[in-house]
């Protein structure tokens, strides 16, 4: 079955860091282009950041330079390092891909900043 498995999330506290991860399962994820979009409650779902198959990374301005995005291809694992966590950060958090003409979608992540 193919999937993304999301996990790192959790609770923390304003200004501090998770790193959440994103793998592959049956899906060669160096091959394509992987995103996280996250959604609060009572708000659409929107895009953080992108890392291209070569590499290349995009943040959304609301999180850069906060957010960082990497792949670890020996891994099949997409990262994203997030510091400098604010209130505003709390929502659920998805990777995305696609494969084949396919998109995937991962069962989201909780991420809560609070004190």
């Amino acid at each position: 079955q193919k999937q993304l498995v999301e996990s790192g999330g959790g609770l923390v506290q304003p200004g501090g860091s998770l790193r959440l991860s994103c793998t592959g399962s049956g899906i060669i994820l160096s091959t394509n282009g992987v995103a996280w979009h996250r959604q609060a409650p009572g708000n659409p779902r929107e895009w953080v950041a992108t890392v291209a198959s070569g590499g290349a990374t995009n943040y959304a301005d609301s999180v850069n330079p906060r957010f960082h995005i990497w792949r670890d291809n020996a891994m099949n694992t997409v990262y994203l390092q997030m510091s400098g966590l604010l209130p505003q950060d709390t929502a659920v958090y998805y990777c995305t891909t696609s494969s084949r003409g396919r998109a995937y979608w991962g069962q989201g992540t909780q991420v809560t900043v609070s004190s």
